[in-house]
């Protein structure tokens, strides 16, 4: 299980290395805005989440601030088999139920917890009358600001090999790239049998590594941990090859657009 000092490095190394935005303590009387998270894909990563957000409204505000959020979690076996089958159309009306309870909960924007899922991003959206902050303009945005054209995507194989991530990521002007067929086989099993169920393995992270590392010689000037897990088993310090965590850049545009 992940310790609190290590999640806190964690968000700290990605704010001092890819965040370039600088906000003020909110004014007697403003309201901040309440941070919808549609979670539980996997709640390890949804737990990183909850935390991060606070911990940054805590480290921009001051004092007790913590963020004001509204949150479901699914249960992602339900989700999990549904991916597995083929059934995006039955997924998406789960999440879009789902996300319509997070906007009734008093949710000004919403954040969908997860990369894959964003393949049903456009049904989600479509159910709500709640601005949707989308997990791949987030990623692309801080890509840019680094000055990064050509980037490598690590996810799940939907992720990886489905076009609507990239496709997202490519509108913004990125070039991507994916590991060979073998390699997202053991990145997509890593995600599923080891890190969703809090499984942190260092054979595990010797392989995606290694991986990261061949993108890196193909090309890629940085690789986006396209799956909010990655983060759990490879952080900037085992790497010289730039890391994108989109887990910390959601959360971090997440209370960006709450003291907006």
């Amino acid at each position: 299980m992940l310790t609190r000092a290590w999640q806190r490095s964690v968000l700290l190394n990605r704010v001092q290395v890819y965040s370039s935005t600088i906000f003020l303590p909110c004014k007697r009387g403003y309201r901040v805005k309440t941070i919808g998270l549609l979670g539980g894909m996997s709640w390890e990563s949804t737990e990183l989440y909850y935390r991060w957000i606070n911990e940054e409204t805590k480290r921009v505000l001051g004092g007790l601030h913590s963020a004001p959020i509204a949150m479901v979690s699914v249960d992602f076996q339900e989700i999990e088999a549904l991916q597995h089958r083929g059934d995006w159309a039955r997924a998406g009306e789960i999440l879009a139920r789902r996300a319509r309870q997070v906007e009734a909960a008093g949710a000004d924007f919403l954040l969908i917890c997860t990369n894959t899922m964003h393949k049903v991003a456009d049904h989600v959206e479509a159910a709500v009358g709640i601005p949707l902050l989308h997990l791949a303009d987030a990623t692309a945005a801080r890509i840019k600001q680094a000055g990064i054209k050509s980037v490598g995507l690590l996810g799940t194989k939907f992720t990886m090999e489905q076009d609507f991530y990239q496709r997202r990521l490519e509108q913004h002007g990125l070039e991507v790239s994916v590991p060979p067929e073998e390699d997202r086989e053991i990145v997509h099993r890593v995600i599923y049998d080891e890190l969703c169920h809090g499984d942190v393995r260092s054979s595990s992270r010797t392989e995606y590594l290694r991986i990261i590392e061949q993108l890196g010689v193909a090309g890629a000037e940085g690789v986006i941990e396209g799956c909010t897990e990655i983060v759990m088993l490879v952080q900037q310090e085992h790497t010289k090859v730039p890391l994108f965590d989109t887990t910390a850049i959601h959360a971090e545009e997440a209370v960006a657009e709450a003291l907006r």
